[in-house]
């Protein structure tokens, strides 16, 4: 296997610059650069150099496989942060035979070494890309292991079920009890129960990671873009008197409450023959529909229009223009009282989304989801224990075969069995250097 590097902070100028190295030819390339084999796990002061030049004063740490983030010889180097620093680094590395890392291929690594598995790898790359507390939190568990015990959790009712009906099919003739696959029944009841509460937790796991997804609706000049606005505190949209100005979906990306909300301003909701408007309402409908929460924006004298079509239970009605005058709410919704002018009801209603979000997302348990690939997973091994459970009285071997599906589509999201059709999909998103 080749040796890899990368830097693994950002470039540009900085007080320092880290430069990770890994594999069989690690400590070859310390030895060649004049840092000889500090201690492992001790941060040395070496003087660097190459053919004569001398490259950096820096700092060595150096990690012995398979005690090291990626399992293989393994060393840092802590150099200055400027970029011709860096660039005589690394050009002296290549020139002693190393090649520049891919993105995630330091944790790729750490994978198929066996040092964490698919889920903590995965893990790794939402702490990088964590904004959130939320966020940041829910990377640290997984990457601790909570998703991959449940998961194991899972797997091991599974593969009780599934002694119990192998014992009936492979010894018939032995001293067993009989119908003994049967009674794997209770097992599998209680399986199903845990898998489908997993499947129905709305998306927590998911929208943790990738924002909570909140849309502002109503008619026409009923001043969604002026509350868009005051929600994101800049000028994002364009307002106007003139109905319709706005034509498209204009997304902000904030933070409530700990959580990533992504913020969406959208067309009002008519009939228009102008093909750029009738496209514009289009997407505010589809954007209304795929949201978890709709504001619907009401002002003064406002009919309750197409937007009543997209309310759902728990939406909120904001009555907007309160300087104008007062809205009318509408009966089965809660509704607040808001004015973008006077900045009236603005920070009740950031409060109330606040609490709607904290309620959605949080959870005293570990979320069984957090990336779609992972839901599929677990819809396939959820409805392949639905298929046992059918066949369990009248054919057990149909019911094992059943039971060794659902158990390698749990495997395959921690990346057990079958992993190299997800690698690429996994480490792609990674940055160089992790």
């Amino acid at each position: 296997m080749s040796t890899i590097f990368a830097l693994a902070t950002p470039p540009g100028r900085g007080a320092i610059a880290v430069i990770r190295l890994s594999g069989p030819d690690t400590d070859s390339a310390l030895d060649a650069l004049g840092a000889g084999r500090p201690k492992p796990r001790v941060a040395t002061l070496r003087t660097l150099s190459h053919n004569g030049d001398r490259i950096d004063q820096a700092l060595v740490l150096r990690f012995v496989g398979p005690n090291s983030y990626t399992g293989e010889d393994s060393a840092e180097l802590h150099l200055h942060g400027g970029r011709a620093i860096v660039e005589a680094a690394s050009a002296a590395l290549i020139a002693l035979g190393l090649r520049p890392a891919e993105p995630g291929e330091f944790t790729r690594r750490a994978f198929q070494n066996g040092r964490m598995d698919l889920a903590q790898a995965e893990a790794v790359a939402d702490l990088i890309d964590a904004e959130t507390k939320a966020q940041a939190s829910q990377a640290l568990g997984q990457l601790a292991g909570a998703l991959s015990a449940t998961y194991a959790g899972f797997r091991r009712d599974l593969l009780q079920a599934l002694a119990l009906v192998e014992a009936e099919i492979d010894f018939p003739d032995e001293d067993v009890p009989d119908h003994l696959a049967a009674t794997a029944g209770p097992v599998l009841d209680c399986l199903l129960s845990d898998l489908d509460r997993a499947l129905e937790d709305g998306h927590r796991g998911e929208r943790v990671r990738d924002g909570y997804r909140i849309v502002l609706i109503g008619e026409t000049n009923a001043g969604k873009s002026s509350l868009f606005n005051a929600l994101v505190a800049r000028e994002a949209a364009i307002v106007t008197p003139i109905a319709g100005t706005t034509r498209d979906v204009l997304d902000a990306q904030l933070v409530i409450g700990g959580y990533a909300v992504t913020l969406s301003d959208t067309a009002g909701l008519r009939p228009s023959d102008d093909p750029v408007e009738a496209e514009g309402v289009r997407r505010a409908q589809a954007r209304a529909t795929e949201a978890e929460l709709r504001l619907w924006v009401r002002a003064p004298r406002d009919p309750e229009g197409a937007a009543a079509d997209y309310a759902r239970p728990g939406d909120l009605v904001v009555l907007n223009k309160a300087d104008l005058g007062s809205a009318t709410p509408v009966d089965g919704f809660e509704s607040l009282s808001v004015s973008p002018v006077t900045s009236h009801g603005l920070v009740e209603l950031h409060d109330w989304i606040a609490n709607r979000v904290s309620h959605d997302l949080a959870g005293a348990d570990f979320p069984a989801v957090t990336r779609e690939r992972h839901r599929r997973r677990l819809k396939e091994a959820r409805d392949s224990v639905v298929a046992a459970r059918s066949a369990l009285a009248i054919a057990p071997e149909m019911a094992g075969d059943d039971l060794r599906r659902a158990a390698q589509a749990l495997a395959r999201v921690t990346g057990a069995i079958d992993v190299e059709d997800v690698l690429g999909e996994v480490f792609a998103t990674f940055c160089i250097g992790k």
